[in-house]
């Protein structure tokens, strides 16, 4: 295991858990052809995944976070290397296997991103267990904790729910995005916050989820079967519907000032901006506002590469809220 730079003094307000990193690759070609060669430049090149994303952007936010990850075989160096490059305080918790490479292929004429991203690693029971003691020893005195991002194979399906008990038992609390059948095992269990997109809500309802009203019946049945004490489903480019204990809220996705370019950071941006203002003091729906910009403005940048923290901030007043 290797950690980062010293922490803050103060400690993170955020700990986040990225069970399956990425090293992000971003290339960019003129015309994608089929066949010839494919000349491409280098775009960029980062520490990604989930929980990594929204510690980057916790900070860019003016938050404190630190990242717990994996890491694992040849890249694994090459992956805290960048993060510590880019000053992104973390802890890894090395594994046997390789630690995955994706890539993204950004088309400069039609300005369109391909992403390709491999499964990862198979993490032995043991390093799972290695990585929920280190977080429940980061959490104590933490308010918040993340758990964002895929599992990768070789874990239990209840993984997340473990995690949702060393988060509890450590009194902080658990923000949750995820997907699959572990997403269904952490709900099970029950977290603070639970945040999906359409396609994960689908997989919950086993209907189409196209509007306000199919995201309230979701986010109420999360509610009140002690699933969640805060929802919060996205619906693309109409916005995303906030719901508490004190009633459900529609926040609208505000326009775009220029084209949007890929989807592909908009959850994890979602999530850095929610975490960030929770554990300044907001309260959910002023928190989940910041997150619909943050959100918004993730789709102007053509890959996984960071959103302009300045454009989220403007974003903001345009965010529309009203009671369902």
């Amino acid at each position: 295991m290797s950690t980062a730079a010293t922490p803050d003094p103060a400690g993170p307000a955020v700990v986040t858990l990225t069970m399956n990193p990425t090293i992000d690759l971003c290339w960019e070609v003129e015309r994608l052809e089929g066949t010839g060669k494919n000349r491409a430049r280098v775009r960029s090149v980062g520490a990604g995944g989930g929980g990594i994303n929204v510690a980057r952007h916790v900070v860019r936010f003016g938050g404190r976070a630190t990242a717990v990850h994996t890491a694992g075989g040849g890249p694994g160096p090459r992956l805290n290397r960048l993060l510590d490059q880019e000053g992104i305080d973390h802890v890894a918790v090395g594994i046997e296997d390789d630690t995955r490479e994706a890539l993204v292929l950004f088309e400069a004429s039609s300005r369109r991103s391909y992403h390709i991203v491999p499964p990862g690693p198979r993490v032995h029971h043991h390093e799972g267990q290695r990585c929920l003691e280190v977080l429940g020893r980061l959490v104590g005195g933490c308010p918040y904790a993340v758990a964002s991002g895929s599992l990768p194979g070789g874990l239990p399906d209840d993984y997340f729910a473990s995690v949702a008990r060393v988060v509890r038992e450590a009194g902080s609390r658990l923000i949750l995005d995820t997907s699959g059948p572990a997403l269904r095992a952490a709900l099970a269990e029950g977290v603070f916050l639970f945040r999906c997109n359409r396609t994960e809500a689908e997989s919950l309802t086993g209907r189409a989820v196209s509007g306000f009203a199919d995201a309230r019946a979701l986010n109420e049945h999360l509610l009140t079967t002690g699933a969640a004490e805060i929802a919060v489903t996205t619906l693309g480019a109409l916005g995303a519907l906030c719901s508490t204990s004190r009633g459900h809220t529609r926040l609208y996705a505000p326009p775009l000032p220029g084209e949007p370019l890929s989807d592909a950071g908009a959850g994890d941006s979602m999530v850095a901006a929610l975490a960030t203002r929770l554990a300044a003091g907001d309260d959910p729906v002023s928190a989940c506002a910041l997150g619909v910009a943050a959100a918004a403005a993730a789709m102007l940048t053509p890959s996984t590469e960071s959103f302009d923290v300045d454009v989220a901030r403007s974003l903001r007043s345009q965010v529309k809220i009203t009671a369902d």
